[in-house]
């Protein structure tokens, strides 16, 4: 039997899968950096720039030589998981991996081409008959369309049913859009197709459209967009392609769009087991049993008080609770638990890049019903800072997806891990797939017209180990549309590609759609957002090798002391223990998901019913004695009062002449001004106030993170005093329990030294 691969063997494979794009000609040592290397790319083209032969030789750099060391027998890594991608067993010469390259398709290592099916396969049939229905099926899935409206009216996997049939029609499997028109309240709206046509149809593949065209009869109540909806079953997979072209020429109505999503609402009698992850998945209770139970602080969360198993009573539901970031939603569905043959149905997103606000942008999976969500945009987590908006005669194109729907099946009592293990696996390989070649819109861009970039990224901060260049190790690397630093957080409209450095900086970007984007970056463990200083333009094949990079985070002096980690999150400070009759049964082993838990933010009050945090430099620990939301004191009957949370700290130095900054880096923001004051709780006006700020309900929706914000706040060095200093923090909105703002990480920096 062959060993399993191991994280780091899995992760070695995953880098070259996407970094092997050529031949690496020249490498040499990068300036002040022991043992690294600068690489530059260079790719021998055949005629009319045909890849599909290309055979060469090429060193890529160890840039991952910490991983490589780890593994007791590279050579076997290789053998065992790299041939069968790239052919002859790779060999190691000093610090290079040397490999053969048998193909490379398009821009970088690709599969081959889905294995030709077995005669026996009758291939994909189109059953277009009825003029109100149409029947897509290959044999393993059959899929049943409303005409021309695009409503999936079924689901069949070898006979079983998928969707809900007691739902109504256009309630089983659709697209839906929440819009609004500048200033008014915002909208549902199911997308109903209006015209239906074939756009491919043989035995390998049929793809189906399903277009909504908009007229100036429709303003006001219809989402002014023409929309595209084609969905794409081939010969042999277990599972359909869908995905959505919008579209609006110029002069067009004014536009703001809040969400865009496919939903998939499965069979209530035969899925009852959810899974996201290898930690995150567990029995469900059911639409019923949150119908029967008692709504909580908002609708979606619910007590169970009747649930129709047992084991659910007394815990808490709410689809907010199964949230994730962007780059981990990746995979999540159903399974049927109660079956000899466990069946399972999953959403496979094999690329981020037409989402909206980058890779840590949070949103929703799958929850009770059962269902199944693709959410495309959205405003979860961010608020109306990051919607869609279109000003007047703004024309627009953009292609959400492809995703996977993916249905398969296990016998036994291992099914449910099996079924879980080998949606994991498909996704794997949808990854390495993508970008499919197979979709027929001119608008969505194939692999060999899309572009690469590739470079290193270097920190240096003034006063951080002596000012050296260092390696911006796993930090967040991207291309989203010009803007500010930072702006790709709250940047929908266009797509963005991202990926992590290695832990000596180096990046690779890979299928990028051509266009105009400005490269973004941060990386944990330093605050601030960089922003390279000019247009990167990809024009289609287009390979751009950067120099080393080089990221000034902000900086005004030495650091006199810290509070958390600069990493976006709050994660790393205090996150209560739940009430006992208010939990999550999922999240009680969990520690570091136990921030999903509801009403952690009551807990505050309980842990200061009186006086409010305060947190003593040299003393306090900000992981037990700093509470990971600062929000307002529940004083009963619906009632609450501002919170000041104290920073107390010592400074028996001599003053330095000059300013002293307030690093204040905040991971949410809702409904909240954040007022600042230095030595006195009663200054007027406070030294510094965001005034009213954010909307990213992370609070409430059991985050740790929203929109990121770091304010700079200046201190003239007469506000310090010899002895004991105070930093007032008050958060003076307080309607409800969940306005407050959510700390990353708070640093004092004094002036460089120049005694009074």
């Amino acid at each position: 039997m062959k060993k399993k691969a191991s994280r780091d063997e899995l992760l070695l494979v995953n880098r070259v899968q996407q970094g092997i794009v050529g031949a690496i000609h020249t490498c040499k040592r990068a300036p002040s950096l022991e043992g690294g290397f600068g690489c530059q790319l260079s790719l021998r083209r055949g005629s009319n720039n045909d890849f599909s032969k290309l055979q060469t030789d090429f060193c890529l750099p160890v840039i991952f030589s910490e991983t490589l060391k780890s593994l007791p027998l590279p050579h076997q890594v290789c053998e065992r998981l790299l041939c069968p991608l790239i052919g002859p067993r790779p060999t190691l010469k000093g610090n290079f991996l040397n490999v053969k390259l048998w193909k490379l398709r398009g821009w970088g290592l690709r599969e081959g081409k889905p294995s030709q099916r077995e005669p026996s396969n009758p291939g994909v049939i189109l059953n277009t008959k009825n003029h109100q229905q149409l029947v897509v099926e290959n044999a393993i899935v059959s899929i049943k369309f409303s005409r021309p409206e695009g409503y999936i009216l079924g689901m069949s996997y070898k006979g079983i049913n998928i969707l809900e049939d007691e739902n109504e029609e256009q309630d089983r499997g659709y697209l839906d859009v929440v819009w609004n028109k500048p200033g008014k309240s915002s909208n549902f709206q199911r997308i109903i197709g209006t015209n239906f046509s074939v756009i491919a149809a043989d035995d390998d593949m049929v793809e189906l459209s399903f277009m909504r065209t908009w007229t100036s009869s429709m303003n006001g109540y219809s989402v002014p967009m023409n929309i595209d909806m084609r969905y794409i079953l081939r010969s042999g997979d277990s599972g359909f392609y869908s995905y959505a072209i919008f579209d609006r020429p110029e002069g067009w109505p004014a536009l703001e769009i809040d969400q865009i999503r496919i939903v998939y609402k499965l069979k209530k009698a035969r899925f009852s087991y959810m899974a996201m992850s290898d930690e995150r998945q567990r029995n469900m209770p059911t639409r019923r049993d949150r119908e029967t139970g008692q709504t909580l602080a908002y609708p979606e969360a619910v007590l169970l008080t009747r649930p129709s198993n047992p084991e659910f009573r007394g815990e808490v539901d709410d689809k907010y609770q199964y949230s994730c970031e962007n780059r981990a939603n990746t995979v999540h569905g159903w399974v049927s638990v109660d079956t000899d043959a466990p069946v399972g149905f999953w959403m496979i997103t094999p690329s981020n890049e037409f989402r909206n606000a980058g890779p840590i942008k949070q949103d929703l999976t799958s929850h009770v019903g059962p269902i199944t969500l693709s959410m495309f945009m959205s405003t979860h987590y961010a608020g109306k800072e990051v919607t869609m908006a279109f000003e007047e005669g703004e024309p627009y194109k953009k292609v959400f997806g492809p995703v996977f729907a993916y249905v398969n099946s296990a016998s036994g009592e291992d099914g449910t891990l099996s079924l879980w293990s080998d949606a994991v696996q498909q996704q794997a390989k949808e990854v390495r797939r993508w970008p499919y070649e197979f979709p027929k819109s001119v608008d969505f861009i194939p692999p060999s017209e899309r572009g690469i970039v590739l470079g290193r990224l270097l920190v240096k901060d003034s006063y951080f180990r002596g000012g050296r260049l260092l390696y911006a190790n796993n930090a967040y690397v991207g291309l989203a549309l010009p803007g500010d630093a930072g702006s790709w957080q709250i940047e929908s409209k266009g797509y963005q590609f991202w990926t992590q450095a290695d832990i000596k900086g180096f990046f690779l970007i890979n299928n990028i759609v051509p266009g105009d984007y400005n490269l973004y970056a941060w990386v944990p463990g330093f605050i601030g957002d960089y922003r390279y200083n000019a247009t990167i333009t990809i024009s289609p094949g287009r390979v751009l090798t950067l120099d080393s990079l080089v990221y000034v985070p902000p900086r005004s002096g030495p650091t006199i002391w810290e509070i958390g980690f600069p990493d976006r999150t709050a994660a790393e400070f205090y996150v209560p223990d739940p009430y006992p009759t208010l939990m999550n049964k999922l999240y009680n082993e969990q520690h570091r998901d136990k921030f999903r838990q509801y009403g952690l933010w009551d807990r505050y009050t309980d842990l200061y019913p009186d006086e409010d945090l305060v947190y003593t430099i040299g003393v306090s620990k900000y992981n037990k004695d700093w509470f990971y939301a600062h929000v307002s004191r529940n004083i009963g009957n619906k009632t609450y009062q501002p919170t000041t949370w104290q920073i107390v700290f010592e400074n028996q130095s001599q003053i330095v002449k000059g300013n002293y900054t307030l690093q204040l880096a905040l991971a949410c923001t809702n409904d909240a001004d954040l007022q600042v004051r230095f030595n006195d709780p009663n200054a007027n006006p406070p030294d510094f106030a965001t005034g009213k700020i954010g909307g990213d309900s992370a609070i409430a929706r059991h985050g740790v993170h929203g929109l990121h914000r770091l304010f700079s706040i200046s201190l003239p060095s007469d506000r310090i005093v010899k002895g004991t200093n105070t930093i007032y923090l008050k958060q003076s909105r307080a309607r409800n329990p969940f306005q407050g703002v959510m700390y990353d990480y708070i640093r004092l920096e004094r002036p460089p030294l120049t005694f009074i």
